[in-house]
């Protein structure tokens, strides 16, 4: 843990203590990849699954293709933007921010938290749109990244593992169904205003981590 990744980590923290502010959604972003799953044979059990009793199934199946998950999550709101994509590039990255910008019509900056990822940067605009639209996408954001190796302080991270939870443990052969799966599950935790309460702070960053401040600040004198 170096000094790089404790700026990084405070201004995420810092980020996410401002005050609730519409004009400044804070929304956090990340991609999964998912691996479609087809049947190969007929279930070993035909009577549907009921209260009590599971459906049985064949354990092998057939691998039918990857596809990705973009989603965009606004913790304060307890909103999400979901969308289900055969690739996962710069292209489809740059799509993704136009609706994302285009969600949020009337904020002045939408605060985008997200990681490294050689995609995840406004030069990628400029390979996929011109240059006036370019800018004035990026212009959008206020673009913050979590440290290396942290994704564990992007709050999309649960979203997307409790998005897997609910509709992903199951086998799905197509895109076409996973978008179907996907979407009914984004609508139910919209409609509910499913969030995260996050306890991380600023302050608990510096007492827990303080060895590693310490450490920093003694090399730094050492020099």
């Amino acid at each position: 843990m170096n000094a790089a990744f404790l700026a990084r980590m405070e201004d995420i923290l810092a980020v996410y203590a401002r005050p609730v502010d519409a004009r400044f959604p804070v929304v956090c972003f990340d991609e999964r990849p998912c691996v479609l799953h087809g049947q190969p044979v007929a279930p070993l059990d035909p009577v549907p699954a009921r209260p009590g009793r599971h459906r049985r199934e064949s354990h092998t199946y057939v691998r039918q293709g990857t596809a990705c998950l973009l989603a965009a999550f606004e913790p304060a709101s307890g909103q999400r933007l979901v969308e289900v994509s055969a690739r996962r590039t710069g292209a489809d990255y740059c799509r993704f921010l136009q609706r994302l910008a285009a969600h949020y019509p009337h904020a002045q900056k939408i605060v985008l938290v997200q990681d490294n990822l050689n995609t995840h940067t406004d030069a990628v605009l400029y390979q996929h749109l011109p240059p006036a639209e370019a800018r004035a996408l990026a212009e959008r954001f206020e673009w913050h990244y979590t440290p290396r190796n942290a994704s564990w302080l992007n709050m999309v991270e649960l979203e997307l593992s409790a998005i897997a939870c609910q509709c992903l443990h199951q086998r799905i052969p197509t895109l076409e169904e996973l978008t179907a799966h996907v979407a009914a599950c984004v609508a139910e935790r919209n409609a509910a205003r499913a969030t995260v309460h996050w306890q991380f702070t600023l302050e608990d960053a510096r007492q827990k981590l303080n060895r590693h401040y310490q450490k920093i600040r003694g090399c730094r004198q050492l020099a």
